[in-house]
């Protein structure tokens, strides 16, 4: 629905200001679970499909552009390999480069770091508060609570509704325990909401 592929059905948002729509498309980043890539063509081809998709016309603006994402997510040296020949980690970083190639200020993210080694996850997540700082906007999705923990606030959704919304520290908080994990959070908002 972010990126006007869907219409809501009982609600009615904006995103970016606006009412969502694919001519929006510019303005955002999307990275989705299952790579979107074309197998065939290599790492840099990839990127720059992806670059001219978004409206990156001027050449050199788009090969500066596609060599600072390749590099940052460490696939330089594999720039020319076609992405068939990559593992599945490699292949997620190059879904990520093509979400950040054109600088957007909205960021939807599902499971981005997800087959990720430790140090290449944490250099993600050096840039993306890089870019939080200078105000972009990163939604993320995932599954596992790695991500979500570097989050500035987290929403818990079970059954296609919230269940739960606050920051992390708010959310573990709310177990009553100190120890409490992201984990344990949700499932102490997903018991609740079973007694109620």
């Amino acid at each position: 629905m972010l990126v006007g592929l869907l219409r809501p059905q009982a609600a009615t948002f904006g995103v970016l200001g606006e009412p969502p729509s694919s001519h929006l498309s510019q303005r955002i980043g999307y990275m989705p679970q299952l790579s979107a890539l074309y197998l065939e063509l290599s790492v840099v081809e990839n990127v720059n499909f992806f670059a001219r998709m978004y409206g990156m016309t001027s050449l050199s603006q788009r090969r500066e552009a596609v060599e600072e994402v390749v590099r940052l997510v460490d696939l330089w040296e594999r720039r020319t390999d076609p992405v068939l020949r990559l593992s599945g980690g490699m292949r997620q970083r190059v879904s990520l480069a093509c979400a950040l190639v054109h600088c957007p200020p909205l960021l939807l993210l599902d499971e981005p770091t997800v087959g990720l080694d430790p140090e290449l996850r944490a250099a993600f997540w050096d840039h993306f508060d890089r870019q939080v700082a200078v105000g972009t906007t990163l939604v993320i999705s995932s599954h596992t609570m790695d991500d979500p923990a570097h989050c500035q606030r987290l929403a818990f959704l079970r059954d296609g509704r919230a269940i739960a919304e606050d920051t992390p520290a708010g959310l573990r908080a709310a177990t009553g325990r100190a120890d409490a994990t992201l984990e344990d959070a949700f499932l102490h908002f997903v018991m609740a909401r079973r007694d109620s």
